[in-house]
């Protein structure tokens, strides 16, 4: 009773170019394939590579270039722009996560990167790092800012308090003018 019922084309679009496959029909709704998820049209390594290059600083008109000319996939910005959402999603879900509410160490630290906007300009990505007492290491929080600042590392550190952080018995930094009284004033008690 559940034979002979036909099948339909997909077409998959993956590092070895177009895949043509044809999948079976079910009458009964009991088969499910694992080979290819429902409604997929690319694989996954693909969405890997254009979500590598977009965090590279590569602009989605030439992702969508680069890809057709690699694997012979064509991919319009908007199809870029809907993968790199990806990306945006969880680095956003990183950025507002709980914490832990204590931490024995916190070091605060910038280093200049290159990147590129309009001209290729040095910015500073502030890191911030804990270690919980039992001694594991965690980034808590990072930001992107023209250049380092105090004022950039309290609103961070505003924004750990708010995400649980109550107590941080030590702060390292490098000694930059205005963090010592920035970290008094979030965490008056480290």
């Amino acid at each position: 009773g559940d034979s002979r019922n036909g099948s339909y084309e997909r077409t998959i679009r993956s590092q070895f170019g177009e895949l043509h496959i044809s999948v079976p029909r079910d009458r009964n709704g009991a088969f499910k394939q694992k080979t290819v998820p429902e409604y997929t049209r690319r694989t996954d390594a693909l969405e890997q590579t254009v979500i590598h290059l977009y965090s590279h600083g590569v602009t989605t008109g030439e992702i969508a270039d680069i890809i057709e000319k690699m694997y012979g996939c064509y991919y319009s910005r908007a199809t870029v722009s809907n993968i790199t959402d990806v990306m945006t999603d969880l680095v956003e879900k990183f950025h507002n996560r709980p914490i832990k509410d204590k931490y024995a160490v916190i070091y605060c630290d910038a280093t200049y990167l290159h990147l590129r906007r309009d001209t290729v300009e040095p910015e500073a990505l502030h890191v911030i790092l804990g270690i919980t007492p039992d001694g594991h290491k965690e980034v808590l929080d990072y930001g992107l800012y023209p250049t380092e600042s105090a004022m950039n590392y309290r609103e961070m550190l505003e924004n750990l308090r708010d995400r649980g952080l109550k107590q941080a018995l030590l702060f390292v930094s490098d000694g930059l003018n205005g963090l010592q009284s920035a970290i008094s004033e979030v965490f008056p008690k480290s």
